[in-house]
């Protein structure tokens, strides 16, 4: 019998009379999912508004969700077990499942000190008698959450929802409902109050249903998503990434594993995993050093140990090569040269993963450096100082591998850059509190003045 994700309102488990099956990228039967019409997201958002004003909890009880969801047997599944359907049904690596765990404790446990820590320091949450003072007060009480399904660590984002006393509802991806669900579980039984975390796997109506019934809603997404909510002020957009590494110098063993590890990392399906490489050195002979390090990455089934590429079903993988091939522009994949075999590894069992394509451009003007696909694909174009940071656009993470700091601080003064590092650290790196894409608790939370006679 397959395995059921059930609909979670406001702490309360329940069935709906609309199911969908959920496969695997190899097409076998993984799970039944309870699907929430779109009437039943409005209804939910209700439910948990008539309860009692929310509060944010112990941080103590974050902790041991943590430990919960990493260590315990939840909703029948063991963490193994949970790491193997959210692979097969996502077809991530199961590494990737597996280095989830540690990441999403290690959230729930270091939540109070993030919260903390985007507090302004004006800002208090009392006032004196006889004082006007700022305070730390929340934008709404329910945030929607519309869900992707690329990688488990994206789900770390709304645990600081819970923690500052929102009512969550999340709209979990179509591929992996199994992590919001086990988040969920892990909380519930942790002791955070019932009636501030829902479940309902849906749709795009559902989640257009969530958007508008909600005070805030955090949604992730492409392009497509981007165009959908952009223009709605009470959502945070979570889109592309675009990410990037500026290099200026020589080529070094250094900075080739800081490119691969910034492509490679997780399958190259992060927002943070580099799509394109600016480099005032020789373009091709970049490209060639990064493609034979990706070209390393082994081709094999979600669930095996050894799986190190996304996979889809055999037809999607060979569209979604298709779709690179119709936009290379004169860009030429240099990867090919480097595996045996086509770009689109055939795994025998109806599914495929995606090796790397790595594609030289001649200008630095080419239209892939804004282009992200969900596997380890990197445009490497050319660079000159005189450049600047016009090049490079939109950039969620930029690692600038350069002697030149100034560099680095240019990056940093450039709006439509949200993170920089300097050094060879891939663009996935991150610190227990740094923003990701600024800070969550400034669009969550702000501050307000609050005075109270003596």
């Amino acid at each position: 019998m397959a395995y059921r994700v059930s609909i979670v309102r406001t702490g309360k488990v329940a069935s709906s009379a609309e199911t969908a099956e959920l496969r695997a990228v190899d097409d076998s039967l993984l799970a039944t999912v309870d699907i929430a019409p779109p009437l039943l997201a409005g209804l939910t958002v209700r439910e948990a508004r008539r309860t009692a004003r929310p509060t944010a909890p112990d941080p103590e009880l974050l902790r041991l969700a943590g430990k919960l969801f990493a260590n315990d047997t939840l909703d029948g599944l063991s963490p193994e077990g949970y790491c193997e359907m959210q692979a097969r049904a996502a077809g991530v690596p199961i590494r990737v499942a597996r280095r989830s765990i540690v990441e999403m404790e290690t959230t729930f446990a270091n939540m109070g000190a993030r919260v903390a820590a985007e507090r302004p320091a004006g800002a208090g949450q009392s006032v004196r008698p006889g004082q006007i003072e700022p305070v730390w007060v929340r934008r709404g009480d329910v945030l929607a959450v519309v869900a992707p399904s690329n990688n488990p660590g994206t789900h770390t984002q709304w645990i600081q929802a819970v923690a500052n006393g929102y009512q969550v509802v999340v709209r979990p991806g179509a591929k992996d409902p199994f992590t919001p669900a086990r988040m969920i579980a892990a909380m519930l039984a942790a002791g955070i109050p019932p009636t501030a975390l829902s479940l309902l796997p849906g749709g795009h109506a559902t989640g257009d249903a969530l958007v508008e019934a909600a005070d805030l809603s955090l949604v992730f997404g492409g392009d497509t998503a981007m165009a959908r909510y952009g223009g709605n002020r009470s959502v945070i957009m979570r889109g592309p990434g675009r990410s990037k590494l500026l290099h200026s110098g020589p080529i070094t063993e250094s900075v080739l594993d800081t490119i691969a590890a910034s492509v490679g990392y997780d399958g190259g399906m992060r927002c943070t995993n580099a799509s394109a490489v600016f480099t005032d050195a020789d373009p091709g002979e970049l490209a060639g050093a990064v493609a034979e390090r990706l070209a390393r990455l082994n081709p094999a089934p979600p669930q095996s140990p050894d799986a190190e590429l996304p996979v889809l079903p055999a037809e999607t993988a060979r569209a979604l090569r298709a779709q690179l091939e119709s936009r290379l522009a004169g860009a030429v994949d240099v990867a090919v040269g480097h595996y045996s075999g086509g770009p689109v590894a055939d795994l025998g069992d109806g599914s495929a993963a995606m090796r790397p394509a790595v594609l030289l451009c001649a200008t630095p003007d080419h239209p892939g450096s804004a282009i992200e696909l969900p596997f380890p694909c990197v445009w490497i174009l050319p660079w000159r100082r005189e450049l600047g940071m016009a090049p490079l656009g939109d950039t969620l993470a930029l690692t600038v591998l350069s002697e030149d700091r100034t560099l680095a601080e240019e990056a940093l003064r450039t709006p439509a850059i949200r993170k920089v590092l300097f050094g060879p650290l891939p663009t996935w790196s991150q610190g227990p509190v740094s923003p990701h894409d600024g800070m969550l608790g400034h669009a969550l939370m702000e501050a307000r003045a609050f005075g109270v006679a003596r």
